[in-house]
């Protein structure tokens, strides 16, 4: 396949928000909507405000927002705040709308859930959008296997606690991701070990088996939780290559590999079999790397200072494809302080949606802000306002503040400069300004 968007995206794709929207389509939309409606009416009643497609786009629209102005931890109230929020999200919706939605957005209905399944809130909304990411992007010839924590430390039935990690505590999900641009191919949250159950073996190869699905002709490369001599027989037959580090108690192992004694520094040994090369690097006196690859033939080293092997080299410029989607996604966050793990999944769903959209958009169209540093900064803050600029435009109740006013004024008239409410909006402009001014107890 030739890496890069594929034919589908190339001729759906129009805008910066008709690339999200590929990755967030109208089906997702759609179970979002019903469900939250559902919640909304149980909770609020007559109170609540039906969430329909462009109220739910300007929510996500100002999450997008809120993660581009670095605002994740900041207080709702602060975000709606005359004086240090921003006019953008007051002339979106009111900050008690936004509450509203943050408080009853569900992903499926509690009554008729599934038993079981640990990942049931959210499980129908998950896999279908699993099912989107790889439809849109062809991969480069390297693709790389890691898993993810995603920080979260509320109640939740398989929460994980891995001291490696910034973060400690949270959801665990298993990637695959092209190894040069970091787009994210599948995902699989890992739910734990199922009640009553015994703990999986040979997990490692299981999640690389069904991370790889429908990939052919590409080099898998992982690390020593999931690298083995069977998963490289069996990606061999799927038509795939692996590299990886390898633990030292693994049995398929020669000894003559793991001894360290009179091993000179930023030396080398190989060991072969048919379709398999196995190499023990030493970096430092008493140390030693030890790989495995079913890629290589050979035992080519480089004529660097360090000596080091090519198998080396390759694993070193692939193996950082997942730990980048953690930090692209980690920067501009839409992630909101909540005590549900279903909110957190979702959250996680927008930030790959966005930085997935990212890199289609940049590969489709290079020249775009060529000379600007900071492209997915704009490219964020374009498709956040995209997304609300609609809620905008049918917005029927006028802001409170006068800067609010003109953001919602300046965008009806770049809509429609000839509108008949355009005098509307002039008018009441004014008045809220002249409010402003006007002493405390004065009559309006």
């Amino acid at each position: 396949m030739t890496p890069g968007p594929t034919r589908i995206a190339v001729t759906r794709i129009t805008d910066i928000k008709s690339v999200f929207e590929l990755l967030m389509p109208k089906s997702i939309q759609k179970i979002v909507i019903e469900m939250t409606n559902l919640e909304g009416g149980l909770v609020f009643g007559e109170n609540w405000k039906e969430m329909d497609n462009t109220l739910f786009k300007a929510y996500i629209g100002l999450l997008i927002l809120a993660g581009v102005y670095r605002s994740k931890d900041e207080s709702t109230q602060s975000l709606w705040d005359a004086e240090t929020g921003r006019s953008i999200f007051r002339a979106t919706m009111s900050q008690k709308q936004f509450q509203m939605f943050s408080r009853t957005i569900r992903f499926d209905n509690r009554v008729t859930r599934r038993r079981g399944d640990k990942l049931a809130p959210i499980r129908t909304l998950w896999d279908k959008w699993v099912e989107h990411l790889p439809l849109f992007y062809n991969p480069g010839p390297n693709v790389t296997v890691d898993e993810r924590l995603v920080a979260f430390r509320g109640r939740c039935p398989f929460k994980q606690y891995m001291p490696s990690k910034p973060a400690k505590y949270g959801i665990k999900i298993w990637v695959a991701t092209d190894a040069k641009s970091s787009y994210a191919l599948n995902m699989q949250v890992y739910t734990g070990r199922p009640v009553g159950e015994a703990p999986e073996r040979n997990q490692g190869k299981r999640v690389v088996l069904d991370m790889v699905k429908g990939l052919r002709g590409h080099n898998i490369t992982c690390d020593n939780f999931f690298t083995s001599y069977n998963l490289g027989q069996e990606l061999l037959k799927k038509k795939l290559t692996m590299i990886g580090t390898v633990r030292k108690n693994r049995t398929e192992l020669p000894a003559e590999v793991l001894v360290m004694k009179d091993r000179a520094p930023l030396s080398s040994k190989f060991a072969f079999t048919e379709t398999t090369a196995l190499v023990s690097y030493c970096p430092k006196k008493g140390k030693n790397v030890v790989l495995m690859s079913t890629l290589h033939k050979d035992a080519e080293v480089s004529v660097r200072e360090d000596q080091k092997p090519t198998m080396v080299l390759d694993y070193n410029g692939t193996k950082g494809g997942v730990d980048n989607l953690d930090k692209v996604t980690a920067c501009y966050s839409t992630k909101r302080m909540t005590a549900r793990w279903p909110l957190v999944v979702f959250y996680n769903m927008i930030d790959v949606s966005v930085y997935n959209a990212f890199v289609i958009w940049r590969e489709m169209f290079p020249e775009w802000n060529q000379a600007k540093l900071h492209k997915r900064r704009i490219f964020h803050e374009e498709l956040g306002k995209a997304l609300v600029v609609p809620a905008i435009l049918q917005r029927q109740h006028t802001p409170r503040t006068s800067a609010s006013v003109a953001t919602v004024k300046a965008i009806r008239e770049r809509a429609s400069p000839c509108t008949p409410m355009r005098c509307c909006w002039e008018e009441e402009a004014s008045r809220c300004s002249l409010r402003e001014h006007l002493p405390e107890n004065t009559s309006a």
